[in-house]
């Protein structure tokens, strides 16, 4: 006979709704930084199907371009989220930390894809040899790249920065402890 669960009618009563606190040990947030940028799909996938190309270049393997980003997006996101918390004490759950990586590694993977297909479109028009060409090249291009590949973008930003939220919401942040009302000075609270 399975335990019965109790009942969610409070938005704490959620699970991800435990208040947090940075952890004090810098390890933490270092460790934070590496294990939110290793993200499985890529690791895993690398010894598998090795990329031809390890040289930067524009033959360069996607995963690795997309490992090399997250390798500086997530320390550049626990960087913001520190920022933020000094500033308005937000976000205060764990839910919170891994909503606003996954928000903002969303919107970081549309910002580079759409840039990736205006750059596909421009080199489109240095490689033309005539108007017809390059308005051709163009338009196939931002086809290719924006409308089919900006969503891929969208999918694998949102799915590596839920990976980066999660890393960074536990072993970054632990509870933090609940505040004894000693003096009776905090008031009563509201049970709702």
């Amino acid at each position: 006979m399975r335990p019965k669960l109790p009942p969610l009618e409070r938005p704490e009563d959620f699970p991800g709704q435990t208040r947090v606190t940075w952890r004090r040990e810098p390890h933490a947030i270092v460790l934070a930084a590496i294990a939110g940028a290793l993200w499985p799909p890529l690791i895993l996938t690398l010894p598998i199907w090795p990329p031809r190309n390890w040289i930067p270049g524009l033959e360069m393997d996607w995963r690795l371009l997309v490992l090399l980003i997250g390798l500086l997006a997530v320390p550049g996101g626990l960087w913001l989220l520190d920022k933020e918390r000094r500033r308005t004490s937000r976000p205060s759950t764990r839910l919170g930390v891994i909503w606003r990586f996954m928000f903002y590694g969303g919107l970081l993977a549309t910002a580079l894809g759409a840039l990736f297909a205006l750059v596909q479109s421009v080199l489109q028009w240095l490689n033309a040899s005539n108007v017809g060409e390059a308005v051709g090249g163009s338009e196939t291009s931002l086809l290719i790249y924006g409308v089919g590949g900006l969503s891929v973008a969208v999918l694998v930003g949102v799915s590596y920065a839920l990976w980066a939220g999660l890393c960074a919401a536990y072993i970054a942040f632990r509870p933090q402890p609940e505040v004894r009302d000693r003096l009776g000075l905090m008031g009563e609270r509201d049970p709702d």
